[in-house]
Formats: structure tokens, C-alpha cells, sequence
């Protein structure tokens, strides 16, 4: 048997996985490395600390495996989107990466879109957001200038971790549709974007698809994680794009969720002909000549951590949710609104924030945590609202991430997204999206959707329940009127924070 190997590049972690030829992950290692809070709203990390976890991470699956280097033919990579590496002339990053949860780049957002006019969403198919790379980079520009004189070229996440192991410099067409400078339906660094911001073409790296073969390992590389130097190296996509990959999302009408730190719903869009109007973020997907449409919760997961975190620290998110089974949908009442961090899908807005709505003193905290939930699904369920009233069918759901392993939250989301929502057996995320790429990568599978046959293996499906799903739809309308309502006062509040 001979294996691959996805490696998921996280915010948080790296996620290494070892998979086999038949789809079976044989085993799995994962490093955590710091993220830097400096300032209110930024949000970095060193370069070199996702290269010493990713390094350490695959070294104990080689070695603790009991599998021989040379049975490792590939690997890829899933990486977190967005996130700004400058490179000086000996390719060395020349300060820490801005993350895609950063905030701080308001302004340049604002300058793009007086720049670019129409061209924004005509040719980068998606709005100016805070999280992007090309306001990071005008950030840097603009505050510290002597830092960018130094940098020739820029990187994403993954894409350095990939540099340090190859040598060779490239960024995939998924990955590279988070930048807002890819003209996403041709294919290219847009040249309207480039030449508005004085941006050299030689700054940007090489355009690949995401299962590109990109090179084999260095030797350095080869010692430091015991793989063979002939391991072939595939170029991987972005995490949501892996996501979508590694959840079988291959086909028109596969749509996906996906609920980690920020949540996505994500449908497969088979050319670039639909227009969302920046409603949605519109990006390649990981499988040649296709595409994706996504929304983003950016609190989701995290607003259920911090909920935690706050009222019942140290304690397991199986007591956390203890009894919230017993309490009737739409939590007798209360409603939360996931905006902890602010919001992108469908109120693209850094300033917003979160509430209780309906608070009575008969609430509990199982009461509040029910809340919590709800409102993350009510938050994604805005998502596919957009999808189905430009006229996508949605009736069947894959769900992966955290919110895949509460079955309460899996009948929960079948019921307010008013669709079937599919449990997977052996859910992996984009590690083993990545995994995939790298084993068509090496031939044994002609194409994805082969390999997804294989590797891709659905446990259990829960079906919406009629009466519920109608409470669900009432509460939702009075949902999607909270962010109005609550907006001029969290406006003024920001002044007190």
C-alpha cells in the first residue's frame, strides 16, 4: 500500500494527514504555533513557525507510521486564504504575515474601490474586505514603507511552507482568487489591478492549478521530515476550496458548510457566467476550470468558544451543551446574533458586534447556549438565502467542521436550512482535500471525482422536520431584521470599547 500525504496549514495549527491508497487516513499529527495580538484588530504570525510545525508534524507521521519513505509517493497542501508573506531577494520574509483575520486595513478598502470603480467586482469577482491580501499590501505600503521597499514578491501561507520544502515559488488559482487582484474568469494577475497600485508584474508569483505538480522536495527538506527527496510536491488549494474538495462539493448542485473558527457555506459553480454582485465572495475551485460561490460567518465556531470560554470556563463543550435537547426551537425566545468579530456574509462590516435579543429571567444557560447555536445556523442560513434567490437549487448539504460532530446541530442546521444535511464518516476537512490532490497528483485516480468516490464516505443523512423548520423560517425573518436594528447602537458604543 502506498500513501500520500495533506497537509492542512491552519490559523491556529498545522494538520498533517497520512493517507492511503484505498482512502483510509493511517494516521494524523498536528503542531499549534502562536498568533500575535499586538494591536485591536491585527492579527499576524511567523512565517517560520508554520515551516518548524509543518516540519515537525509530518516527521512524526513518517516516523511513528511503521510506512518506509519511498510509500510515500505525494503531497499537498490546504492553506488559510488571505494571508500577506512579503519575500525580499533571498525570498526571507521581511516582517511577520497579516492574517486574514486582521482588521486593520479599513481604509485601503476604501481606496480600492474609489481606484478600481466597477472593475473591482467586474475582474476580482469580489468586494474589498478587511481580510484580503491587496489592502494588507497597501497597508504595508503606506505605514511601513522602508519594510516594503525591501520585499520583491509576495506569498501566500501555504505557499511558503511549500517554498521552504521545493524551493520553487508558485500560487494556485484558488488560493490566489482571495488576493483581489486575480481576474478570476481569465485566469491572470489582473493587469487593471496591478497598474492601478503601481504593483510589478514579477511581484506576483506564478499562477498554477491547485493538483499542478510543482516539484520534488529539497534535500534539507527530505532530512528535516524523513520523506524521501523524490516525494512529488502538488501545489494544494485553499482551505475552503480543499474543504469543498475533501466533502465531494465536485459536482453543480453540491453545496457545502463548513463550521470551524469562521463558518462558509460553499456551492459549486461550473464557469464564471453567474454574477452575485459582491454578495457573495465568487473564487476558483481546487478542481480544474471550476468554481465556487461562498458566504462567511466569521464568528461561528468561535462565537460557541467564546460563549464557553466566558460563562463556563474549563469545561467540555458535551457539559457546555448539556441539556439544550430539552429546549424548544428558538430558545423560548432568545436570539443571538454571532457578530463578536464583526461580520461578512451578508453585511460585510468590522464594526458591528454581537447580541442577546429577548433576554426574561427564565432563561438558563442551556438557554443561551441553544442561542448560540441557532443563531451561528441562522447567520450561515443568510448565505443560502442569497444562493437560492439567485436561483440555485439547495436540497442537499454536506456539513464538516465542528459543527459536524453535535448530532443536535446537524438535525438543527437540516431544519433551518430547510435541506437534507449529510454527515460524513470519515470527515477530514481540507487535509484531506489536500490529500486528494496530491493522489491524483500522483495517477492513481484519473480525475476528483473518482478519487472522491473512493475517498469521500457519507455516514448518516438528517432530513428537515416540517413543523420545526417552519418555526425556523419565522425566527429567521425576525433574524435578518437584527443587524438593522442593532447597528446604529453598536456604531455608537465603538467609541466606549
Amino acid at each position: 500500500m502506498n500513501y500520500v500525504i495533506g497537509i492542512d496549514l491552519g490559523t491556529s495549527a498545522v494538520k498533517a494527514l497520512l493517507v492511503a491508497q484505498d482512502g483510509t487516513v493511517a494516521a494524523e499529527a498536528t503542531r499549534e504555533y502562536p498568533l500575535y495580538h499586538e494591536r485591536t484588530g491585527w492579527s499576524e504570525q511567523d512565517p517560520e513557525d508554520w515551516v518548524a510545525g509543518t516540519i515537525d508534524a509530518v516527521r512524526e507521521l513518517v516516523s511513528g507510521a511503521g510506512v518506509t519513505p519511498e510509500r510515500i509517493e505525494g503531497l499537498s497542501f490546504s492553506g488559510q486564504m488571505h494571508g500577506l508573506v512579503l519575500l525580499d531577494e533571498n525570498r526571507k520574509p521581511v516582517r511577520r504575515a497579516i492574517l486574514w483575520n486582521d482588521t486593520r486595513t479599513t481604509e485601503q478598502c476604501r481606496e480600492i474601490e474609489s481606484a478600481l470603480g466597477d472593475k473591482l467586482l467586474a475582474v476580482t469577482r469580489n468586494p474589498a474586505l478587511e481580510g484580503f491580501t491587496l489592502p494588507k499590501m497597501l497597508w504595508v505600503k503606506r505605514h511601513e514603507p522602508d519594510t516594503y521597499a525591501r520585499a520583491v514578491s509576495f506569498l501566500l501561507p501555504k505557499d511558503y511552507v511549500r517554498l521552504r520544502l521545493t524551493g520553487a515559488s508558485h500560487m494556485d488559482l484558488s488560493d490566489a482568487a482571495g488576493t483581489l487582484m486575480l481576474d478570476v474568469a481569465n485566469k491572470r494577475w489582473s493587469p487593471d489591478v496591478l497598474q492601478e497600485f503601481d504593483i510589478p508584474a514579477l511581484f506576483c508569483p506564478t499562477l498554477v492549478e491547485a493538483g499542478a505538480f510543482v516539484g520534488t522536495l529539497t534535500a534539507e527538506a527530505a532530512k528535516q521530515t524523513g520523506l524521501a527527496a523524490s516525494t512529488k510536491v502538488f501545489a494544494g488549494g485553499a482551505d475552503n476550496a480543499c474543504g469543498a474538495i475533501g466533502a465531494g462539493v465536485l459536482s453543480p448542485g453540491t453545496t457545502l458548510c463548513s463550521i470551524g473558527t469562521s463558518g462558509v457555506i460553499l456551492t459549486y459553480e461550473a464557469d464564471a457566467s453567474v454574477d452575485y454582485e459582491g454578495k457573495v465572495h465568487f473564487f476558483n475551485h481546487g478542481q480544474p476550470g471550476a468554481f465556487y460561490a461562498m458566504g462567511v460567518t466569521l464568528a461561528a465556531g468561535y462565537s460557541l468558544s467564546w460563549f464557553r470560554d466566558a460563562f463556563a470556563p474549563g469545561e467540555s463543550f458535551e457539559s457546555l451543551l448539556a441539556g439544550i435537547d430539552n429546549i424548544p426551537a428558538g430558545s423560548n425566545g432568545l436570539l443571538f446574533t454571532p457578530y463578536i468579530v464583526g461580520e461578512r456574509t451578508p453585511h460585510a462590516d468590522a464594526l458591528i458586534r454581537g447580541s442577546f435579543i429577548g433576554v426574561d429571567g427564565s432563561h438558563t444557560r442551556a438557554h443561551f447556549a441553544r442561542a448560540v447555536m441557532e443563531g451561528i445556523t441562522f447567520s450561515l442560513n443568510e448565505s443560502i438565502a442569497i444562493f437560492r434567490e439567485a436561483g440555485r437549487t439547495i436540497d442537499s448539504i454536506v456539513s464538516i467542521g465542528g459543527g459536524a460532530k453535535n448530532p443536535l446541530w446537524l438535525q438543527m442546521q437540516a431544519d433551518i436550512f430547510g435541506a437534507n444535511v449529510v454527515a460524513l464518516e470519515n470527515e477530514q476537512g481540507p487535509g484531506l482535500g489536500a490529500a486528494m490532490l496530491a493522489a491524483v497528483g500522483c495517477g492513481w485516480y484519473a480525475d476528483l471525482a473518482a478519487c472522491a468516490e473512493q475517498f469521500v464516505k457519507r455516514a448518516r443523512t438528517y432530513v428537515p422536520n416540517e413543523a420545526v423548520s417552519e418555526r425556523y423560517a419565522a425566527l429567521f425573518e425576525i433574524y435578518r431584521r437584527a443587524y438593522g436594528q442593532t447597528r446604529e447602537l453598536n456604531y455608537a458604543l465603538h467609541d466606549f470599547r
